[in-house]
């Protein structure tokens, strides 16, 4: 056996999940995926499934509600990484009680992949998410168990491919709306680095009971400076839309869910500047980009590339 961590991956077909299980597999870590028998038979799911195999990826069949596979599968591994999504969020407390119960994992990922929850300016109904997120990490560090909470910003996929513009399915080519004075700095990274990035700490003892930051230099930038990007790609100039703070806050309040969860999210990150807004203290955070120069990111630059 290698000297690399097993780990279990619990949420590990989702969105960001999938990028999650795959790093692990690749770094020569032993993984395992708890999925449901529902899941395995989804043909929605099979190519996920089946690039899992393919990469020596092993299944628990269990259930996050089904409290005995859960601690069987948690007492073989010595990590465990949740990539839930929204809705099983608050659900984290039973991995969290298997994990007493098992009393052998070194380190647990609760989901996150997003803002730092402790060191936001949010309104509702995104608040109550994040506060979701907070709870949790309070209920980890209340059991004792040995964390790493990853504070991976925005995801490239969803805003860079659109520029967060509502209901667009490319970047703009003749306007763009700006929420805010498009100045507070924002943080994207491609999905893949984000995986590489936490796999990279699982073993890491400069990430055991830390935030690991992913804010890489190159991949930061003001919504102002990204549109001037954007705009020598393309060689045209858009029409710049700015939309006040207060019209936003209006915004939200008239919007249903989940319209109303994605701009108050926007409010947190475009107005507030909630991804870099304070510094990362050696108290409570480590910076990925530092801590692993060697992994060949993304830039945002490379990453708009594809579109133009």
């Amino acid at each position: 056996m290698s000297g690399k961590s097993k780990i279990l991956v619990i949420g590990g077909t989702g969105y960001i999940g999938k990028f999650i299980v795959e790093a692990a597999a690749k770094a020569g870590h032993p993984t395992t995926l708890l999925v449901r028998e529902a899941t395995l038979s989804n043909p929605a799911k099979s190519n996920i499934i089946q690039n899992f195999k393919n990469l020596g990826v092993n299944f628990l069949i269990g259930d996050l509600y089904d409290h005995e596979s859960l601690v069987k599968g948690i007492k073989r591994v010595d990590v465990v990484i949740s990539t839930l999504g929204h809705g099983q969020l608050a659900d984290q407390d039973k991995i969290i009680a298997a994990i007493k119960e098992a009393g052998n994992v070194k380190r647990f990922f609760p989901s996150e992949f997003g803002n730092d929850v402790d060191r936001v300016h949010v309104v509702e109904p995104a608040k109550s998410a994040f506060g979701t997120k907070a709870k949790i990490r309070r209920a980890v560090e209340a059991a004792g168990i040995p964390y790493t909470y990853v504070s991976s910003n925005f995801f490239a996929g969803y805003s860079l491919t659109t520029f967060s513009q509502s209901g667009a399915t490319a970047p703009p080519r003749d306007k763009v709306v700006i929420v805010g004075d498009g100045n507070p700095k924002v943080v994207f990274n491609k999905e893949v680095d984000i995986a590489t990035y936490t796999i990279k700490a699982v073993d890491d003892p400069r990430t055991l009971d830390k935030i690991l930051y992913i804010r890489p230099p190159l991949n930061t930038y003001s919504f102002n400076d990204l549109v001037s990007l954007w705009e020598k790609k393309i060689g045209k100039t858009l029409e710049r839309i700015y939309v006040s703070e207060e019209q936003l806050l209006k915004n939200i309040q008239e919007s249903a869910v989940p319209l109303s969860v994605m701009l108050a999210i926007r409010h947190s990150v475009f107005v507030k500047g909630d991804h870099t807004n304070f510094e990362i203290e050696p108290s409570f955070g480590v910076e990925a980009s530092v801590l692993y120069p060697d992994v060949k990111y993304t830039t945002v630059d490379e990453y708009l590339d594809q579109f133009v």
